[in-house]
């Protein structure tokens, strides 16, 4: 069993940068690929970025890339979400998700994904 726990999240202006940390514990987390996703008010869960159990391989969805950077330590068992240039649409509980098998493979659909966190929420004010 693993457990993810988000944090870092908070109300920022436009323009402004955050970064999320997502903390896990548990068995031989640091062999799992791991991902953000993100849901906004209303709308449903959507994939942000993933990497590999190494760090080596990162994947963003479209509307991220040049802005959100994903990255780990293995060391610290985290697993961080760089994110600039932050948008009003950008606003929404972020979500870290770890990957039981093929560590060495990053893939966004999220019901590939067996643990979850609870979400930190992001706000961004326009």
């Amino acid at each position: 069993q693993v457990q993810l726990v988000e944090s870092g999240g908070g109300l920022v202006q436009a323009g402004d940068s955050l970064r999320l940390s997502c903390a896990a514990s548990g068995r031989t987390s640091s062999t799992y690929a791991m991902g953000w996703f993100r849901q906004a008010p209303g709308k449903e869960r959507e994939f942000v970025a993933a990497i590999t159990w190494s760090g080596g391989s990162t994947y963003y969805a479209d509307s991220m890339k040049g802005r959100f950077t994903i990255s780990r330590d293995n060391a610290k068992n985290t697993m961080y979400l760089q994110m600039n240039s932050l948008k009003p649409e950008d606003t929404a509980v972020y979500y870290c998700a770890a990957r039981r098998r093929y560590g060495s493979v990053v893939v966004s659909d999220e019901v590939l994904y067996d643990y979850w966190g609870q979400g930190t929420q992001v706000t961004v004010s326009s």
